[in-house]
C-alpha cells in the first residue's frame, strides 16, 4: 500500500506498508465470495463433460454443412425478410421517440418538479427496461398475432426505458442559467423547453436516438424466432429444416447489416452533432 505525502506540494515519497488485518480480511472475503459465486454458478449451469469434449467435432460438422452458402436464398425471400427487419427497427425507433419524450420530461426533476409524476415516469422506464425484447414480442404476438406489427411494438416498448432514462438524465444536467433567464422575463413553459432545454440536450438526444436505432437493428433480427416477423422467421425455418447453407447466408446478412448500420450511425452522428 502506497503512503500519501505528508505535506501538500512536497515530493512524493514512495513508502510501501503492509495492509492492516482488517484490510486483509476484507480482501480475503471478496476473493472468497467470487470463488463461491463462481462454483455456485458452475453447479447451476449443470455442465456435461461429454458435450464439452464433443463440441469441436459438432462445430466442425455444422460449419461443413454451411458450405457452400446458398446465395440464391436471398432472391427467394431472405432479402425481403432482411428489409422487413430494418423496417421494424426503424419504425419501432420512431414510435419510441414519440412515446419516450413525454416520459423523459416527466422523469426530469428540473422540468417536472412533482415527485408523484417523477415516480410514475421512473416506474414506466424501469418496467420497459426490465422486460426483454423477446418477452415483449411474445406479448404482442399474443395481442396482434404473428407478424411485423408485433415486432415493431416490441421494439418500441423495449426502447422506451433506454431513451427516456437517458433523456431525463440529459435534461437534469442542463445548465440552469439560460432557463432561469427565460423564466425571469416571463417566457411561457413551451418557450423555456424549446429555447432553454432543447439547445442543451439536442446533441445528446440525437446520439441517443441513433444509438437506440443501432441496437434495435440487432434486436429485431431475432424477434422472428418467436413469430414477430423479420429475418428471424427465415432463420428459424431454415434451422427447423436443417438447411444449414441457408442459415449461413442469413447469419452473413445479419452480420453485414449490423456492420453497415454501425458505419451509417457514425457518419450521421458526425453530421448532426
Amino acid at each position: 500500500m502506497l503512503a500519501e505525502p505528508a505535506v501538500a506540494g512536497s515530493a512524493v515519497r514512495r513508502e510501501w506498508t503492509r495492509f492492516t488485518p482488517a484490510q486483509r480480511l476484507a480482501r480475503f472475503a471478496v476473493f472468497l465470495f467470487i470463488v463461491l459465486a463462481t462454483l455456485t454458478a458452475l453447479r447451476t449451469v449443470d455442465i456435461i463433460p461429454e458435450f464439452l469434449t464433443d463440441a469441436p467435432q459438432q462445430m466442425a460438422d455444422m460449419l461443413t454443412r454451411m458450405w457452400p452458402i446458398d446465395f440464391a436464398e436471398f432472391q427467394r425471400g431472405a432479402g425481403r425478410a432482411m428489409l422487413e427487419t430494418i423496417n421494424i427497427a426503424s419504425l419501432g425507433t420512431l414510435i419510441t421517440l414519440v412515446m419516450a419524450l413525454p416520459v423523459g420530461l416527466l422523469g426530469a426533476r428540473n422540468v417536472t418538479p412533482v415527485p408523484a409524476l417523477n415516480w410514475l415516469a421512473h416506474v414506466i422506464l424501469v418496467t420497459s427496461r426490465s422486460v426483454n425484447s423477446l418477452v415483449w414480442a411474445l406479448l404482442f404476438v399474443a395481442f396482434f398475432g404473428p407478424g411485423p406489427l408485433a415486432g415493431t411494438f416490441a421494439i418500441a416498448f423495449r426502447s422506451i426505458g433506454f431513451v427516456g432514462k437517458l433523456l431525463a438524465q440529459s435534461l437534469e444536467e442542463c445548465q440552469p442559467g439560460p432557463i432561469e433567464a427565460l423564466q425571469a422575463v416571463g417566457a411561457p413553459r413551451a418557450s423555456v423547453l424549446l429555447k432553454g432545454f432543447w439547445p442543451q440536450v439536442k446533441p445528446a438526444f440525437w446520439s441517443i436516438a441513433l444509438l437506440r436505432w443501432d441496437i434495435n437493428v440487432r434486436e429485431s433480427a431475432v424477434l422472428g424466432l418467436v413469430g414477430a416477423g423479420g429475418i428471424g422467421v427465415a432463420l428459424q425455418n431454415s434451422m427447423d429444416f436443417f438447411q444449414w447453407d441457408r442459415v449461413a447466408l442469413i447469419l452473413l446478412m445479419i452480420f453485414a447489416v449490423v456492420v453497415v448500420a454501425e458505419i451509417a450511425v457514425n457518419i450521421i452522428r458526425k453530421k448532426l452533432i
